[in-house]
């Protein structure tokens, strides 16, 4: 039986701007998105029941939680007008809860592979990634783009810099949640984003009342040698930092501590 795979890359946030709240009670974005080489992974077959195996060092993080995999799978199928089913396996290898859109990139991944499978428009995918959530829309990109709305207005970034650029990606091992993290922002428009190396990421404060460790991460990634840009990662806690060649990211990733996991990749 043939089985199918499909790359879920770990989502980062250039710069994140929130610049109030919509009508409906949302917050108003501005970002800018960027992809990782690397992320989990999603692998499917044929099959005539829905079902999902998580596999991997962050599976068991998973087992109690309502999975966007099945959620997005789900979906899908009533959107298409499909009976089919699929036995799907998601290699979890993204913390979760760590402001790298592993949940969103894992549901998208999971749109883009049941679309082959499934040999339907994929124009299915598109209408149902923003019921799944606000990053879930670029997640099916999974190219650099810049976001308004609540993420999910999209317009393709052309940036010939950010391609193939070294990165390493750094979390103290604390799960962080988006709704807590957005509770504790105090308010402020601090102004539009232009260009992304200009910006900042508004949430920064609020995660760091919540996990401290995030500011010894920031102070460590910014110690790096060859390391030009350094910044927490969406809601946090992940942050990240791009380098200006592969050797010191991955000298910086040979000195992480032990106890914060890391992952060196590169921008798509």
């Amino acid at each position: 039986m043939m089985q199918l795979s499909e790359p879920a890359p770990a989502k980062l946030n250039l710069s994140l701007h929130v610049r109030g709240k919509l009508p409906d009670g949302r917050h108003a974005l501005e970002t800018v998105f960027a992809f990782c080489t690397d992320g989990d992974r999603l692998e499917a077959e044929a099959a005539n029941h829905m079902a999902l195996a998580v596999v991997g060092p962050f599976a068991d993080a998973l087992q109690d939680q309502d999975n966007l995999v099945l959620r997005a799978a789900k979906e899908l199928r009533v959107a298409a007008g499909v009976g089919a089913g699929a036995s799907l396996i998601l290699h979890k290898d993204l913390p979760i809860a760590s402001g790298v859109g592993g949940g969103s990139a894992d549901a998208a991944a999971a749109l883009r592979l049941l679309t082959r499978l499934w040999g339907i428009d994929p124009k299915h995918a598109s209408a149902v990634a923003p019921k799944l959530g606000s990053d879930v829309p670029a997640c099916l990109l999974s190219m650099t783009a810049r976001g308004e709305g609540v993420g999910d207005a999209l317009q393709l970034l052309v940036d010939p810099t950010i391609a193939g650029t070294p990165v390493l990606l750094v979390n103290p091992g604390t799960a962080l949640s988006t709704r807590d993290v957005f509770a504790k922002w105090d308010g402020n428009d601090r102004g539009p984003l232009g260009d992304w190396r200009e910006g900042r990421n508004d949430l920064e404060g609020a995660a760091r009342m919540l996990v401290p460790q995030i500011g010894e991460v920031l102070d460590w990634l910014e110690q790096r040698n060859d390391a030009n840009f350094v910044r927490m990662s969406g809601s946090g806690a992940t942050c990240f930092a791009s380098f200006e060649n592969e050797g010191a990211r991955d000298d910086a990733a040979a000195a992480c501590p032990s106890n914060w996991w890391h992952l060196a990749s590169f921008l798509r």
